[in-house]
């Protein structure tokens, strides 16, 4: 790849960033710095009536916490800055003044109530309004009228948009890194808006624009735009431009498979779709985020990796320097990628065993009060028992409660399944036995119980089954020598005669 790679990301700030835009942005940076390119932000918001604040920083943050940052940007070496489009406002008319001059591009005066009018009129005949070149010259622009009432309806100042002239007759060939060769017949194309009423660009012409001078050269994004690249690339031919490659990234579905992946999925089926938390300013509506919910953002990220691309092998745990090694556009695939709420779950399992203990030791500590006084290092040995049962950093506390305090109620289950008539006999002599150990570590404990129980000539389980639940409160949970090791011999011999007080 000759030319150098520069991408972007280019979300609308009318609300939270979608996981799905996480993805369209996980996959810009990967390319960018598999080919040692340089990832843009560009915030696109053209669209002043959607405009939701504090969405810009949102967006920001969200590919920080990610790990994701971009490399250019707003506020960040803005070499072909302005990055917000409202601020690049002056540059797209005299632009769109150029498609005029050419030919591409024509004045339309076309009222919003004459449009609505035509469109119920085809719909009550069964058709549907496409305004473009079999129905433009019989309505109100340039092209029907003469350059002098076309300048008395400017000069008047009658409200007026700008639409490019479609061609008529021809099949366009498209190329899509990841779908191939695309055929379009220019006669199905819509004569588009490029400039609006209120004095901004719609996003066809802005992006276009905003690709040429910023030196695009690959377009990655959604295939909800798979629609306009016709329209794209006629405009980039109009104005004589060196057409980008461009990639329209599949879908992410719903869990079902059918349909795109929205918020009411999450707050129906209980996952966030969002990857930080966002409250909306009008509603005070709290969405939940994937980092509020606990999840590691290597963990998401691996994860929106493997929605619509993978390496060609089995493997599926990768660092984000492994997927910027590993990634391959011409790997992406065409269908759409099943969100499955479980598999994120695996993935944050998974990157929950690769975490240092200290550093989870720090944030459940920060978490519980009652862990305010107990040693980081402590917690940390704890942690190393437990972590392979958990998820989050939430479970920890249900997981290993019973290396902090003594449980003060046992399951009556368990209770049922541990306690035989014997057991209170052979818990006071456990009780004695572990008193009066020297060397107390878990790999003494095992081998003098286990002699012990050998030499009473009892089944293994009669002895371990109630310690356990002594310990515990439940049958559950790690080695039992590395639970008396850890909370240590005055606190194991007291969980043993307090389970024993607590038997009939």
């Amino acid at each position: 790849m000759t030319k150098t790679v520069r991408v972007r990301f280019a979300p609308s700030p009318t609300g939270p960033l979608h996981i799905g835009g996480v993805r369209t942005a996980l996959f810009n940076y990967l390319f960018a710095k598999k080919h040692g390119g340089t990832f843009v932000l560009r915030i696109e918001d053209t669209d002043q009536n959607r405009f939701v604040k504090g969405a810009e920083n949102y967006i920001i943050e969200s590919l920080n916490w990610c790990h994701i940052p971009f490399d250019e940007g707003p506020g960040k070496n803005e070499r072909f800055g302005p990055y917000r489009q409202s601020e690049r406002k002056a540059l797209y008319k005299q632009y769109a003044d150029v498609l005029i001059a050419s030919g591409h591009a024509y004045y339309a005066f076309d009222t919003a109530e004459i449009l609505d009018f035509h469109r119920k009129d085809h719909e009550a005949k069964g058709k549907t309004f496409v305004y473009n070149w079999h129905n433009r010259l019989k309505l109100t622009n340039s092209l029907s009228l003469s350059a002098k009432e076309t300048q008395a309806k400017i000069h008047a100042g009658e409200p007026y948009v700008i639409r490019f002239k479609s061609p008529q007759g021809q099949t366009l060939h498209l190329k899509d890194l990841i779908r191939g060769d695309i055929k379009v017949d220019s006669n199905t194309l819509d004569d588009k808006i490029l400039f609006k009423s209120d004095g901004m660009p719609t996003y066809h012409l802005a992006n276009i624009i905003d690709d040429h001078l910023m030196q695009i050269s690959h377009v990655i994004r959604g295939e909800e735009w798979l629609p306009s690249l016709a329209l794209h690339y006629l405009l980039y031919k109009a104005f004589g431009w060196d057409i980008p490659q461009f990639a329209h990234l599949p879908l992410i579905l719903k869990p079902t498979g059918k349909g795109k992946l929205s918020k009411r999925d999450g707050d129906k089926l209980g996952f966030p779709v969002f990857p930080l938390e966002w409250e909306d300013p009008k509603t005070h509506e709290i969405s939940r985020g994937y980092k509020e919910e606990g999840y590691f953002p290597q963990a998401v990220v691996n994860f929106l990796a493997f929605l619509g691309w993978n390496p060609g092998t089995e493997q599926e745990l990768f660092s984000l320097e492994a997927l910027i090694t590993n990634f391959d556009i011409a790997r992406v695939h065409k269908g759409g990628a099943r969100f499955d709420a479980d598999k994120i779950k695996w993935f944050n399992h998974q990157y929950m065993q690769l975490q240092d203990n200290v550093s989870l030791a720090e944030a459940f500590k920060s978490e519980h009060n009652a862990l305010e006084d107990i040693d980081v290092n402590y917690i940390a040995l704890v942690i190393g028992l437990i972590k392979e049962r958990a998820t989050f950093i939430s479970d920890f506390w249900d997981l290993s409660f019973y290396f902090f305090k003594a449980p003060k109620q046992y399951d009556n289950k368990d209770l049922n399944k541990a306690i035989k008539e014997d057991t209170p006999e052979l818990m006071a002599e456990l009780a004695t036995l572990v008193s009066t150990m020297d060397a107390f570590s878990s790999k003494n404990l095992q081998i003098t119980i286990k002699s012990w129980i050998a030499s009473k000539n009892v089944g293994f389980g009669k002895v371990m089954m109630p310690l356990r639940l002594a310990l515990v409160g439940a049958l559950q949970g790690p080695d039992v020598f590395d639970i008396m090791y850890m909370i240590g011999k005055t606190e194991t011999v007291s969980r043993i005669k307090t389970l024993m007080r607590h038997l009939p």
